[in-house]
């Protein structure tokens, strides 16, 4: 164990069970986060290293965990312009723009949301996330607007996922898709995985190959060869929006990676250089993880899905 982490040890409770959250119910960290050490190799059983979430474990069984210190970030603070919706001492929940990349990564080293909160929140973001991902909770892809939380501090991080991983938090998205989905209201459940062809792009897969995903859908509105819907999301998988509504027929406008754009309906995009999906994250609703204040925010379409929508309504 190393000198600089904290170590948090104790006996699995009584009715034993799964690894990983036997460990979470006798530990107080979530199960993402005890996923991460056990793949580390932070955690051992009677003095003894585990990796495998998935195992059982009996009752009264000794663990000790290594939690280490959070990591100076890597990532500099740079002062981009940022529409923060709300914030407190323990997370922001900030309005990102399209074309902002949420954390740094190969191709994108800096001029991310993660730099511009470093500058922002003066360093003050929670470590679990780790060096290239401080208070990242969840994600919404680059070229997708809309709403975003962030963690400050560990433990509005722990709570936060605790919510993602059970699915409870509220998300809507709002998007401008092709065609007329019928019916007008529906659900699409598919599991997603990636896809075997192209590992950049995701897909409806078996279930047990993919993980388990739900988007209700409902139109609010019908053009000539297009419709504006709103997709409320059961779970939170990667371009699920996207996929979901491909998958029925209705890829999203402006989307490069997940269908074709109608022929109609591209003088219209190349007029006005529409060149991102169009898809806005809405409706962003959670328990605060610390005061348990039921909070809820919502953010209006951007300029561009607006102008779009206007020429569409023509």
């Amino acid at each position: 164990m190393g000198a600089t982490a904290n170590i948090v040890a104790g006996h699995i409770p009584p009715s034993g069970g799964r690894l990983d959250k036997a460990l979470a119910d006798a530990s107080g960290l979530s199960r993402e986060r005890i996923k991460a050490l056990l793949a580390q190799g932070c955690i051992t059983l009677e003095g003894k290293p585990v990796s495998q979430a998935s195992a059982k474990v009996a009752g009264g069984t000794a663990f000790a965990i290594e939690v280490p210190e959070a990591t100076p970030a890597e990532a500099i603070a740079q002062d981009i312009p940022l529409v923060v919706v709300y914030e407190d001492e323990e997370l922001i929940v900030i309005d990102k723009p399209a074309g902002l990349v949420v954390h740094p990564a190969a191709g994108n080293p800096d001029g991310t949301l993660v730099n511009a909160l470093l500058h922002h929140c003066r360093g003050q973001l929670s470590g679990i996330g780790g060096v290239a991902r401080p208070g990242i909770v969840h994600r919404i892809d680059k070229d997708t607007s809309g709403l975003l939380v962030v963690a400050k501090t560990d433990r509005a991080h722990e709570g936060l996922a605790v919510q993602f991983a059970d699915h409870s938090i509220e998300r809507a998205y709002k998007a401008v898709v092709a065609g007329r989905p019928i019916p007008m209201a529906g659900t699409v459940r598919g599991a997603i995985g990636r896809s075997s062809h192209d590992r950049k792009k995701m897909t409806i897969v078996e279930e047990g190959r993919g993980k388990h995903a739900v988007t209700h859908y409902r139109t609010l509105e019908n053009f000539a060869y297009a419709s504006l819907v709103e997709c409320r999301l059961e779970t939170g998988r990667t371009h699920q929006v996207r996929v979901h509504m491909s998958s029925i027929g209705h890829m999203l406008l402006g989307d490069p990676v997940y269908g074709r754009t109608p022929k109609a309906i591209r003088p219209i995009l190349s007029r006005l250089a529409f060149s991102r999906q169009a898809l806005h994250a809405a409706e962003l609703g959670f328990v605060h993880p610390v005061t348990g204040e039921n909070v809820r925010f919502a953010s209006a379409l951007p300029d561009d899905m607006r102008t779009l929508i206007d020429e569409l309504r023509l």
